[in-house]
């Protein structure tokens, strides 16, 4: 980990404890070493960095390529491996930055919806993990996360106390014929949705 990466951690999981009574669920199940893609559903700014402190390991974040344009936050998100996303184009070389993050044995974090819940209702997967998936063959750990969209939803100016639970999964593994052709891409996005719906058990 890096020196900000460090920091990001350790004040993300005191505040995640001391705001949100955060726990994690099924913790046994993150894969700490080699390459994994992580899932989860996304309803908050909040869910990257609480799904981040789940993990030992420093893993690698896919966000808004405006960010990097943020005064003094900017500089600082590729020190916590931060991949840019341009939204307003077809960005390509988001996902290929992913996939050269798993290729050489890190871990990403995706979210298959592709952006926030607006009701923090599950939203149909998009394609893109599944091209991860055939081009790495990489375990897909899913994760639920529960409370995120009460404690921050979209529209929210800031965040409030609530309960959020991280709920992990066991590991999904895919055969290679089940993803390596393009027009099953979302056939695979969509297996992982339900896995992330199914989590670690209650939480």
């Amino acid at each position: 980990m890096t020196f900000w990466y460090l920091l990001g951690y350790s004040l993300s999981k005191t505040l995640a404890k001391t705001f949100f009574n955060y726990r994690v669920i099924g913790a046994e199940n993150i894969i700490e070493e080699g390459p994994c893609i992580i899932a989860a559903n996304h309803c908050s700014y909040l869910d990257p960095p609480l799904v981040g402190v789940a993990c030992k390991r420093a893993i690698h974040y896919l966000a808004r390529k405006s960010l990097l344009d943020v005064p003094i936050l900017g500089p600082i998100l590729p020190e916590l491996n931060v991949i840019p996303v341009d939204q307003k184009n077809a960005d390509r070389s988001a996902l290929m930055g992913a996939i050269r993050v798993v290729k050489n044995g890190g871990a990403v974090l995706i979210f298959p919806e592709g952006t926030r819940s607006t009701d923090g209702g599950r939203q149909p997967a998009q394609p893109g993990i599944g091209m991860i998936v055939a081009k790495t063959g990489a375990p897909v750990v899913p994760v639920r996360i529960s409370g995120s969209f009460e404690a921050f939803p979209r529209g929210a100016s800031w965040p409030r106390l609530a309960p959020v639970r991280i709920s992990v999964g066991p590991a999904v593994y895919f055969e290679g014929s089940e993803a390596e052709e393009r027009g099953l891409y979302q056939k695979t996005s969509d297996r992982i949705m339900d896995a992330i719906a199914e989590g670690a058990g209650d939480c």
